[in-house]
């Protein structure tokens, strides 16, 4: 991005007022988005992907968020990092244990709100059958 790209943003930190009332817009739409990534986690999904985008959101006018968003991405780096070196079986183990996870949500879930009706007939029967 070049220096005319963030004109708009030098000059509402211009005036003290516009600046305040970005502030408080960029705080509540990244607090929205983080409430509902924070509601997104235990589902199946980009739960913790969102809550990310948010405090990004958030990094673009806090400095406290800048760092927060760093001190999450260094972990990610880093757990990433050491997956890859790890032998296949433990990555595949990883890749199951996540699975596993997740399928357990998916059952978990189904067994609150029911199977949904867009399913196959089979698989809807097996379902209903194997759910309290």
């Amino acid at each position: 991005m070049t220096e005319r790209d963030w004109a708009w943003r030098r000059r509402l930190r211009a005036d003290p007022r516009s600046h305040a009332v970005y502030r408080a817009v960029v705080g509540a739409v990244g607090l929205v988005i983080v409430v509902v990534g924070l509601i997104l986690v235990p589902f199946p999904g980009p739960g913790w992907l969102i809550v990310f985008l948010g405090v990004l959101v958030w990094a673009t006018e806090f400095a406290w968020a800048q760092r927060l968003h760093g001190w999450g991405m260094g972990h990610l780096r880093r757990w990433n990092d050491w997956l890859l070196r790890q032998p296949v079986w433990v990555r595949a183990a990883v890749g199951l244990a996540t699975a596993a996870f997740v399928g357990l949500v998916v059952l978990t879930t189904m067994a609150f709100t029911g199977v949904p009706a867009w399913l196959p007939d089979p698989v809807e029967r097996v379902l209903v059958d194997l759910l309290p």
